[in-house]
């Protein structure tokens, strides 16, 4: 098999050609590990190679719906026994920390026998909707190298918008699979909470707000690797119903006529790019020919206070990652990024009623958003605020730098919260990204899909968010959509 063949085929379609006998596994993992040699240097998505267990794996017997297909997993939970696991962190890098075993998700990846040959680029501690860890070095665009691919999931998405997988490892925490995907021209759907696992070492991630899955070309890929991966397992905290038919199954048939909200407003009141503009307006005109009832609406909260709600969340997290680093591997607080650490200190900074009020506001967006639900099947809006940003564009800047030291050294992350200048710093942080943490606070699914490309030759997603339970109907809209608008050969040239 030429390259050119291997890329215009999906991971449904490469292994037929394996169970038909026409390819072998070692014939697509060779395939594969060439595409990554050629094009990682300009990318620098692919961390941690494993080529060696690989081949052995591809050498052996496969069985499943998916043997003989190569895949990388993101270097952040989605452990691979005997593994680096370095979760984009200087320390844990330093150490040459290795997963123990194989995490839950992993095992079921394997029990369809993908073959996993690599590890790719992530934030540290995937805190930021960027890829840029000083661990490892920023991950590229395929579709322009002078800008991100996204985060966290970045270096993922941009391995498989290059064609080295037709499918990656992902995981969706505050949008880190739907904001790659929509950088990277890419379909990807975050499950709702519960529906994918996370053991051993955990049962959940922050409450359910993180999920696991997969960044996609197709979206039966996507279908028939949450069918693989779905369900409870051993310890899990949420026990969710299972799906009425199979995921691949939904895309045999449109949808009926759904009420689908959209909006175009930054629900935390920053800029919106007219091109993510056009891009649900656009969107919105096609779901209106395929049947579909379109009007302006919006779910009635305060978005910026989910969004805080969200973040404070989001620092504990990450204060007790830092901790955790610590404890593991010694280091002092050269081991971590400065922004990390400075996250670490407001988490450390917020007292346990203040975490416990924050996350009882979260059943009140809940529920806020399940009476729009009660209105509208789906809610559209951009996947992105603006376009894919250049590389060190968001950077932290000089003066927040020094500032961020200043407070770190005297210890006065409590009174700079009370300040509003976190607040500022955020609206500062979120403004490519104000669309998509609702979906992670209220456990909902949700997916951006690759209908537009800027004039500037960019993509941008438009994202749907759903009900409790809806990925069936998510992933039959997606197949509607795909058929309608094929993006699945549109490919940078790179």
């Amino acid at each position: 098999m030429r390259f050119d063949e291997y890329r215009n085929l999906d991971g449904v379609a490469l292994a037929k050609l394996v169970a038909d006998g026409e390819v072998t596994a070692a014939e697509l993992l060779e395939l594969a590990i060439a595409r990554a040699e050629a094009v990682n240097p300009a990318l620098n998505g692919l961390i941690i190679p494993l080529y060696d267990q690989a081949r052995e794996q591809a050498a052996g017997a496969l069985s499943g719906p998916l043997a003989g297909v190569p895949m990388l997993t993101k270097d952040l939970f989605q452990e691979i026994g005997g593994a680096p696991n370095y979760q984009g962190n200087k320390a844990l890098k330093r150490a040459g920390h290795k997963a123990p075993v194989d995490s839950e998700l992993v095992r079921r990846w394997k029990a369809a026998g993908v073959v996993l040959f690599g590890r790719t680029n992530t934030p540290e501690f995937g805190a930021k909707g960027i890829t840029d860890p000083e661990a490892f070095g920023a991950t590229r665009n395929p579709w322009n190298t002078d800008h991100t691919p996204g985060g966290s999931s970045g270096g993922s998405a941009a391995l498989v918008a290059a064609g080295v997988v037709p499918f990656a490892g992902a995981n969706d925490g505050g949008g880190s699979i739907r904001i790659p995907a929509g950088c990277c021209g890419l379909f990807g759907l975050k499950p709702g909470r519960g529906r994918t696992p996370w053991g051993p070492n955990f049962s959940e991630a922050m409450h359910g707000i993180s999920m696991n899955h997969v960044v996609t070309r197709s979206v039966r890929d996507s279908a028939l690797l949450l069918d693989a991966t779905q369900g409870e397992e051993v310890g899990s905290l949420f026990r969710i119903a299972p799906p009425e038919r199979s995921y691949l199954s939904e895309l045999e048939s449109d949808p009926k006529p759904l009420r689908i909200a959209f909006s175009t407003t930054s629900p935390i009141g920053t800029e919106v790019d007219p091109e993510a503009v056009a891009a649900v307006e656009d969107a919105a005109r096609l779901l209106e020919s395929l049947g579909h009832k379109v009007e302006q609406a919006s779910p009635k909260m305060d978005m910026l206070a989910m969004s805080m709600d969200w973040l404070s969340m989001w620092f504990a997290n990450c204060a007790a990652s830092v901790d955790w680093v610590r404890e593991e591997t010694g280091c002092g607080n050269d081991g971590f990024e400065l922004d990390t650490l400075a996250m670490a200190a407001f988490g450390h900074a917020t007292s346990a009623p203040d975490y416990v009020r924050g996350y009882q506001r979260w059943q009140g967006y809940s529920r806020a958003l399940a009476e729009f639900h009660q209105q509208y099947d789906l809610w559209l809006t951009p996947t992105l605020a603006l376009q894919p940003a250049r590389i060190g564009a968001s950077e932290t800047p000089a003066w927040q730098q020094r500032m961020l030291k200043v407070i770190l050294k005297v210890g006065a992350e409590k009174l700079v919260m009370k300040t509003g200048l976190v607040e500022q710093m955020v609206k500062e942080n979120l403004k490519y990204v104000p669309f998509t943490q609702l979906a992670n606070v209220t456990g909902v699914p949700a997916m951006s899909v690759p209908l537009h490309w800027c004039e500037s030759g960019l993509p941008l997603g438009v994202q749907l968010v759903g009900d409790h339970g809806s990925e069936g109907l998510l992933f039959k809209l997606a197949g509607q959509l795909e058929r309608a608008r094929p993006w699945f050969n549109r490919m940078p040239d790179l």
